[in-house]
């Protein structure tokens, strides 16, 4: 009985182990995304969500920049800049 126990936690180790070292990334908080844009394009944030866009999650941020919107995506795992566009004020989504 105690050679059966020692036998299936083996098993159940063994099946669970590639599994221990794939946790999900972590990624950034919006505090960090946000300072991520800032530095990207100066101005002051009118917008700022989290999005499901392109099979990923990112942060977006909308700074008006006098008359126009820089509009900045910030990948919520990596902290990379995935959208840098300008839109005019009255595009806006």
């Amino acid at each position: 009985m105690k050679n059966t126990a020692m036998i299936l936690s083996l098993a159940i180790a063994t099946l669970l182990a590639p599994q221990i070292g794939q946790a999900k990334p972590v990624g950034i908080t919006m505090v960090q995304a946000r300072a991520i844009a800032l530095r990207a394009a100066p101005g002051h944030i009118e917008k700022a969500e989290r999005e499901r866009e392109g099979g990923g999650m990112r942060y977006s941020f909308d700074i008006r920049q006098g008359q126009r919107i820089h509009e900045i995506g910030v990948d919520s795992v990596t902290g990379r800049i995935v959208e840098n566009k300008f839109e005019p004020l009255n595009a806006r989504d």
